[in-house]
Parts: structure tokens; C-alpha cells; sequence
């Protein structure tokens, strides 16, 4: 029981403070080579843009994955099933990034194919 308050209380503090960090690297100016969300005048600089912020999400949801499974493997304490679970947890994270980034390569090569 205590273990899952613990992971409640990370995975909601890594969420309320994912805004405090992407917002941390900003700016009064605009991003050079990148154009403002309010600027985006063509649909391959949009494209761009969700891109990007699609990898962010994938890149945070693995690595709350991975730190999940740190701390499953830490307090498992030799439980065969926590163990397993923890393992679960880094399998299904690994899985996830192949799949963004095997999307994104066939997007890519799609894109430029018909560019």
C-alpha cells in the first residue's frame, strides 16, 4: 500500500511539474529556426511543431516508465512478482519508444517519397 502512494505521488508530481520544465528553456524571444505557435503559416512548419511535441510526450512517458520500474525493482525486495512486474514495466517502455520512433521513420520516408 505504501509503495503505491509513493508511485501516485511521483507520477503526479513528474505531471504537475512537466509544465515548469517545458517552460523553463523559453525565452522572451522567439526560438530561432523554429516558428512561433501563433506564426505557423504553412502546413510543414505545423507538422513540424506537433512532431516535436510528440516526441516530448513519448520521451516523458518512457522515462516515467523507466523510473517506475527503477523503484518496482528496488522495493521488490526479491518478490518473484514485483520483479516481474517491474521487468513488465521497462519491457513495455522499450516497446513504446521503437514504436514512436518505427512511426516516425515510415512518416519520414512516406513525406519524402512524395516530396
Amino acid at each position: 500500500m505504501k509503495t503505491s502512494k509513493i508511485l501516485t505521488s511521483l507520477l503526479l508530481a513528474a505531471v504537475l511539474l512537466t509544465p515548469v520544465l517545458t517552460f523553463a528553456g523559453t525565452s522572451t524571444g522567439s526560438i530561432p529556426d523554429r516558428p512561433d505557435v501563433s506564426s505557423i503559416s504553412d502546413l510543414d512548419a505545423l507538422y513540424e511543431r506537433i512532431g516535436d511535441l510528440m516526441w516530448q510526450v513519448v520521451a516523458i512517458v518512457a522515462l516515467v516508465l523507466f523510473v517506475i520500474a527503477g523503484i518496482q525493482f528496488m522495493t521488490a525486495q526479491g518478490d518473484p512478482g514485483k520483479v516481474a512486474t517491474a521487468r513488465l514495466f521497462v519491457l513495455w517502455g522499450v516497446v513504446g519508444v521503437v514504436i514512436a520512433a518505427l512511426a516516425y521513420g515510415i512518416v519520414t520516408i512516406i513525406g519524402a517519397f512524395f516530396n
